[in-house]
């Protein structure tokens, strides 16, 4: 039966060189974005290059949709080897801008659908005694910027989320994995935004999302004996 990689969250950057990277590995590639229709250029550039790629729309905070989709992939396409909960949120607000709403929205996409997502993966890797679940974390994992209480409270949750699975699955032959993307990652949103873009590019000062990604598949590749739960990640020229 065919090995599936499933990214829960393949945005434009991250989440697509993820799959690409996968895909690359030899595993069948599962995406899944709330619009689907976006998906459809990271599919047909996989397809295009020889791999097998399947698009799906789904809502990660929806405990019902992702029951659904695992356990259609499991019966349709073939055994998930691999999950990649990659979500973002990250929304920055002042305090006294931070109504409930947002705040539990925000803890929704980045903390809750991880752990709706980790759960249902552990479900079906536990019968077969493998697999590995990784999570894609932040700066706000380890600390909150003024401005990110929400991101913050919702990463750092996460974060537990993972070490708990990580010690509960690791004697069940599950790797658990936790990924710190503690940098400007080359996307849009990074390209319009940040000051002296080009110039930090050009001296690797920022994180490109193909070789980050790489960093993904060495967790997946790696023997048991020796298995990372956490990746800190940041260009050669950043202070810490």
């Amino acid at each position: 039966m065919e090995k599936v990689a499933l990214i829960i969250g393949a945005g434009d950057a991250i989440g697509s060189a993820i799959a690409r990277k996968f895909s690359e590995r030899g595993l069948t590639v599962c995406a899944t974005r709330r619009n689907e229709d976006k998906l459809q250029p990271l599919i047909s550039e996989i397809t295009a290059a020889g791999g097998k790629a399947h698009g799906f729309a789904c809502d990660a905070r929806k405990e019902d949709a992702t029951i659904a989709l695992f356990a259609n992939i499991e019966k349709n396409i073939g055994e998930i080897d691999v999950v990649v909960f990659n979500v973002g949120a990250n929304v920055p607000m002042g305090i006294l801008q931070t109504d409930t709403r947002k705040f539990y929205k925000i803890w929704e996409m980045a903390c809750f659908a991880g752990f709706i997502n980790g759960r249902e993966a552990a479900r079906y890797m536990v019968k077969r005694s493998r697999g590995t679940i990784i999570f894609t974390g932040a700066t706000a994992s380890t600390r909150g910027a003024a401005g990110f209480a929400a991101f913050s409270s919702a990463k750092q949750g996460l974060r537990a989320v993972a070490q708990s699975m990580s010690r509960e699955l690791g004697p069940q032959n599950i790797h658990v994995a936790h990924v710190i993307i503690d940098a400007a990652v080359d996307t849009q949103w990074i390209r319009e935004n940040l000051p002296n873009f080009q110039d930090r590019k050009d001296k690797d000062g920022i994180v490109n999302p193909d070789d980050l990604a790489a960093n993904y598949i060495n967790l997946y590749d790696q023997p048991r004996n020796a298995w990372t739960f956490e990746l800190d990640i940041r260009p050669w020229e950043e202070n810490w």
